[in-house]
């Protein structure tokens, strides 16, 4: 058995972790872009507005939907992992 066959606390183990590094991401680019560091992106602008202003209206949003879609295909992996994927 080269694979971890349903082994439920290091596949839980392996989920929270992504979980974690995916919020920090996203509360980094929403709370730090977004208001923290929102007078120096604002330097930057993107279509007459400043970058802080873009991330904390849009560019959060954005950048949630595509952590959704990270985070899918990482579950993906660690479901064939675990063997706990639906073609198996």
């Amino acid at each position: 058995m080269d694979q971890p066959q349903n082994n439920p606390k290091a596949y839980w183990r392996e989920n929270l972790r992504y979980l974690i590094l995916l919020l920090t991401l996203w509360f980094l680019v929403s709370f730090g872009a977004g208001i923290l560091f929102k007078e120096e992106l604002n330097a930057i602008k993107i279509g007459g507005f400043g970058l802080g202003f873009w991330f904390a209206q849009q560019g959060a949003i954005y950048v949630f939907v595509v952590l959704i879609f990270v985070y899918v295909r990482l579950m993906n992996k660690l479901d064939r992992k675990y063997g706990y994927d639906e073609e198996a």
